[in-house]
């Protein structure tokens, strides 16, 4: 169900997208850059392919908990969905301030704050892991009784909602501020500011920040600096989303006491136990950091956005069929969309090297249509699409000898 919605809102979210870019750019304020742009947005779809594998094992163990151990039997009216929404923006505020106190769940969390812009395609950057250990803040509402269709919904309401408060376009709204999470409340949770370091972490109420005193107000001389204290610097979507295990993973390699081993995944982001932190100190946070953008090519900028464009429509497909196909083509068919952002990656960081990993993944994909005739064995192409395929693969890889003669990189 969640993947259906988010697939038929997608076309809102591009037209809100696209009226802030023009609103930004016509006021001379523009908050988009394109490498983070896209960056953001893939992430955003890596999070729905890898969701598709484990959304149906995470449904169905609140089921199962809700079927077997829930102590009421809710009805299906008005004052339980208002209930249900209360108590699951209730457990969100925990689960997000969690997320930013313990090194485990903030290893799945960062995703979402790693852009050092701010704007409505920050909203779509969503991590990949998250789903693996969110799920049990959750289960309170199973064992009340709130029927599995019902939390399915109220988790898209709170979901959806928190799209239009990713933006610098909209500044306080005067009481609205003080009871619902607005863009103003927003921007100061995307801080890396220490004034306004881990503050307002509702979801659609602000006022959980109120009574357990992390509300902080948004300062017009405290300017708000986007993104996270260990910048990522890269556009490469699986460092964004393993970036935070693989450092705790090594600091608990390098100590020596068995119990920092374990207490670094529960224990506050950065922190390291005492005999990594003398050898290997954490890099100084510098809030006037230059923003990570390099520079690419216009080519490489026509070549990355168009093939976006094609992977972002194709995601839609798969979120469509993925149930109705094999393991292993669905596999095989989220690894093809992966690699695709992959390479996209690569070069708008201007990586030479994967001008050729993008041209094995179009040889790969004309090779499976010239032998099968068909998409990831599910769908049988016509003849028409078919050659469609192999013409716009073959145009493709001649782009990519294009621009392999254009720019010499090391």
């Amino acid at each position: 169900m969640q993947e259906q919605v988010i697939t038929y809102a997608t076309p809102v979210f591009i037209l809100l997208i696209g009226l802030e870019m023009l609103i930004s750019w016509s006021t001379k304020k523009s908050t988009f850059y394109f490498s983070d742009t896209l960056n953001s947005v893939g992430l955003g779809i890596l999070s729905q392919v890898s969701s598709a594998f484990m959304r149906l094992m995470l449904i169905g163990i609140y089921a199962w908990v809700a079927q077997h151990y829930a102590l009421f039997k809710l009805p299906n009216t008005w004052w339980v969905w208002v209930g249900g929404l209360l108590l699951y923006d209730f457990l969100y505020y925990w689960l997000h301030r969690c997320g930013h106190m313990m090194g485990l769940l903030w290893a799945a969390h960062v995703v979402h704050h790693q852009s050092e812009r701010y704007n409505l395609t920050t909203a779509l950057r969503q991590t990949s892991t998250g789903p693996l250990l969110s799920w049990l803040f959750y289960i309170p509402m199973a064992f009340l009784g709130v029927p599995i269709e019902m939390f399915v919904a109220i988790s898209l309401i709170d979901l959806l909602y928190q799209f239009w408060v990713h933006t610098e376009l909209i500044g306080k709204l005067g009481w609205f501020d003080r009871v619902f999470v607005s863009p103003s409340n927003h921007r100061v949770h995307h801080a890396t500011n220490d004034i306004y370091l881990d503050k307002n972490y509702g979801g659609i109420l602000i006022v959980w920040d109120r009574l357990f005193a992390t509300f902080i107000e948004e300062m017009d001389a405290h300017k708000v600096v986007y993104g996270t204290r260990s910048p990522l610097r890269s556009w490469n979507p699986l460092k964004a989303n393993f970036e935070v295990y693989q450092a705790i993973l090594q600091d608990a390699s390098r100590t020596a006491n068995w119990n920092d081993k374990i207490r670094i995944w529960f224990k506050h982001p950065g922190w390291q136990p005492a005999d990594v932190a003398q050898q290997f100190p954490h890099t100084p946070f510098n809030l006037q950091r230059a923003n990570f953008e390099p520079v690419i090519p216009t080519s490489w900028q026509w070549y990355c956005g168009l093939h976006f464009l094609v992977i972002m429509l194709i995601t839609t497909h798969f979120l469509s069929i993925h149930h109705t196909i094999s393991v292993i083509d669905a596999l095989l068919y989220g690894g093809w969309l992966t690699a695709g952002l992959l390479c996209i990656g690569g070069l708008t960081e201007n990586r030479r090297q994967y001008l050729y990993w993008e041209a094995l993944r179009l040889a790969l994909t004309m090779a499976m249509m010239a032998w099968s005739g068909s998409w990831f064995g599910h769908l049988a192409l016509p003849m028409v699409w078919q050659g469609a395929v192999l013409v716009g693969g073959a145009g493709s890889l001649g782009a990519l000898r294009m621009m392999a003669k254009q720019q010499q990189v090391p």
